[in-house]
């Protein structure tokens, strides 16, 4: 009995010790990992959002930009940093879900060595067209595509997305070409060029240039409506069921980060992201879902999310790298 008793106390006293820890965290600067460069989308979010943490915690958020590789640079230097609760990271599902069935080899475990703390953001992709082409439907692209045998090509940042696109040229006999993706605004200017006049991508990227008229919407990549653009038909709506693209980015901490400090982040960020004025100016604003929602909600996500990238992958006819 005696030793029960020991055993229990000490159980409290830890259970004490760590609510204490949470609740005098942070006593300096938390630092924050960025998978872009800055200017980038999560750069530019993980810094609006630090703004608002700092009220918070009385103390800043330090952004370090680890672009490059697949996202694989930023996603290791956070899987590799100090699990004191002083490092979290902001990546996406290409490096948490898709680039362990792309490359050979990864420099950290998708599925051990991040603690998720919460999904912040979905992003809205969509099929544009260079305006000139003329079509305003998929079924209209596909006509031209047949018409102009061998000429049209698309650029893809993703799997999911290269999936739609040759499981249309498959099923519809459309007749078009997939070429290297090449960059957020690289891939932009060769929409607008007409070099490469067909693209999906994050709503955000070409708003400026569908309401400037130079570029033409056809579907909305996640099943999602968009409230800028509430006429472009979804995926389900054109007649396609196979899996939409789920592109996000999620907040992350070094695997062993204790769980009160996991448990505080993922609240706080909560908080700010259901705020209307923060949700509709660093959100909504620039063509982005909120998402936030608890550590083990957010695992479980990319745990079901994995088997259909696994399978996308395969489907889409990429060999790992």
């Amino acid at each position: 009995m005696k030793l029960v008793t020991l055993l229990l106390a000490a159980a409290f006293g830890a259970a004490a010790a760590q609510s204490a820890l949470a609740q005098d965290w942070p006593t300096r600067p938390v630092k924050a990992i960025t998978t872009t460069s800055a200017g980038g989308l999560s750069d530019i979010f993980m810094r609006a959002l630090g703004e608002a943490l700092r009220q918070k915690w009385g103390q800043p958020l330090i952004i370090e930009n680890r672009p490059g590789g697949a996202m694989n640079l930023g996603t290791r230097a956070c899987a590799d940093s100090a699990p004191d609760g002083y490092t979290i990271c902001i990546t996406n599902a290409d490096a948490m879900l898709y680039n362990q069935f792309l490359f050979k080899t990864l420099p950290f475990n998708p599925e051990t060595s991040l603690q998720p703390i919460t999904n912040a953001f979905h992003l809205i992709h969509m099929l544009v067209v260079n305006a000139q082409l003329g079509v305003k439907t998929v079924d209209e692209l596909c006509a031209l595509s047949k018409q102009k045998a061998g000429t049209l090509s698309y650029l893809a940042p993703g799997a999911p997305l290269v999936l739609y696109m040759e499981t249309l040229k498959k099923e519809k006999g459309c007749d078009w070409v997939r070429v290297p993706f090449r960059g957020g605004g690289e891939a932009v200017n060769a929409i607008m060029s007409g070099s490469t006049p067909i693209g999906l991508f994050g709503e955000g990227n070409v708003i400026g240039n569908i309401q400037a008229g130079q570029m033409t919407p056809l579907v909305m990549m996640n099943n999602i409506r968009s409230p800028n653009f509430p006429k472009v038909p979804l995926l389900t709506e054109v007649g396609y069921d196979g899996p939409p693209s789920r592109s996000w980015y999620g907040i992350f901490a070094p695997a062993g980060t204790p769980r009160p400090i996991v448990d505080r982040v993922s609240k706080d960020i909560g908080e700010i992201v259901s705020t209307p004025a923060f949700r509709d100016r660093h959100l909504t604003a620039r063509s982005l879902v909120p998402a936030a929602n608890t550590p083990e909600q957010f695992a479980e996500q990319m745990k079901r999310e994995r088997v259909v990238a696994e399978k996308v992958v395969k489907d889409a006819g990429f060999e790992p790298q």
